[in-house]
């Protein structure tokens, strides 16, 4: 009876024993991980940390932090051994006093690399394995889905500007060589722009205007009448942006002009990018003395010297030829000067005295 009942305590302590083990060696959900950003817009060369809080103490863990290394690059990490391999960091921790020092949580620090000239969203993605409670006690289930922490890496953008450029004067019905400039010195990035241009004010109803591009199809376009830009719009975007359009304006009247140029995002249902009014005043041509006139007289307002001289009225001036041929003429008569009256007394006194000397000899003679 004795041995009977000493069979059933062991085998009561061996069921016992046994259970113990399962119950220690199942692991569960470490349903409490919380992951978190020190920021979620960062500026390139800014850096941000990724916080991954365990919500219990933990003796043993290895946790991965998925990056992407064209947008980061790795600058530390705090809570264990860590590795990196370009791609992902991993860090792992083993508490060796036997769970005195567990930790709550562990972090890992990036930088966004600095000549980034676009907006680039991205995640950071984290997963674990060997996760074990102070003591290891008790083990929890790896984490294989991946938690993952959204963050935008972006530029400060700067506005897009507008201007049109072009030198001199404007004349009617002459086309003038213009540059349309759209420039940023950090400019947000679009993939579908289309400009649109307008005239907002003319000297009269009749006025028309035309500001003339090439495509590269060298086909001719007219930006009042189509715009700019394929239909689905072109790239647009980056840092220190300067797109230069070559274009010719022909304005028919004399007067003040605005001409609106506008911007718009094709992606976005046309919202609007930028946006500029110029003012441009078309003056009558001026001729070489300084009166108006509207003859075509010439390429971008040349006078045609003859025209000039028929204008002006001014008569053509002598060749050297003709000057030296003018010295050489002697006059058919001397110049009058108020000596002449004297000349005239002296000879007819010179006269006198010689009548009177001859007459005088002739008498003595005789």
């Amino acid at each position: 009876m004795l041995k009977r009942i000493i069979s059933i305590l062991i085998i009561i302590a061996i069921a016992l024993t046994i259970f113990q083990i399962n119950v220690k060696a199942a692991s569960v959900p470490l349903g409490s991980v919380e992951v978190n950003v020190t920021k979620e817009n960062i500026k390139p060369g800014e850096e941000v940390t990724v916080n991954i809080l365990f919500g219990t103490p933990l003796g043993a863990y290895t946790f991965d932090v998925a990056y992407d290394n064209s947008i980061f690059e790795y600058v530390k990490s705090e809570g264990g051994t860590e590795n990196d391999n370009g791609t992902r960091v991993r860090v792992t921790y083993y508490d060796s006093t036997g769970g005195t020092n567990p930790r709550e949580s562990m972090s890992v620090t990036f930088k966004a690399k600095a000549d980034l000239e676009s907006t680039n969203p991205t995640d950071f993605s984290v997963t674990a394995e060997g996760l074990a409670n102070s003591d290891a006690s008790q083990t929890y289930d790896d984490i294989t889905n991946p938690i993952k922490k959204s963050v935008t890496v972006e530029p400060k953008y700067e506005d897009y500007t507008i201007s049109l450029n072009y030198t001199g004067k404007i004349n009617p019905e002459t086309e003038k060589e213009m540059e349309l400039i759209t420039a940023s010195a950090m400019g947000r990035n679009y993939d579908h722009v289309k400009m649109q241009v307008g005239v907002t004010k003319k000297p009269s109803d009749s006025a028309t205007v035309k500001l003339l591009a090439t495509e590269r199809t060298r086909k001719e376009v007219d930006l009042i009448q189509d715009g700019w830009g394929e239909p689905d719009g072109y790239e647009l975007g980056g840092k220190d942006v300067e797109q230069i359009l070559d274009i010719r304006g022909v304005f028919s009247e004399i007067g003040e002009y605005t001409i609106k140029i506008s911007l718009v995002d094709k992606d976005n249902s046309d919202a609007l990018i930028a946006e500029k009014e110029i003012n441009i005043g078309v003056e009558e041509k001026q001729t070489s003395d300084g009166n108006t006139g509207n003859e075509n007289n010439g390429v971008d307002g040349q006078e045609d010297e003859e025209s000039n001289e028929n204008i002006t009225g001014d008569t053509q001036k002598p060749s050297n030829d003709e000057t030296q041929n003018v010295k050489d003429e002697e006059p058919e008569t001397l110049p009058k000067t108020g000596m002449t009256k004297y000349v005239y007394i002296i000879t007819i006194f010179t006269i006198l005295i010689s009548v009177y000397i001859v007459i005088n000899n002739i008498r003595k003679k005789s």
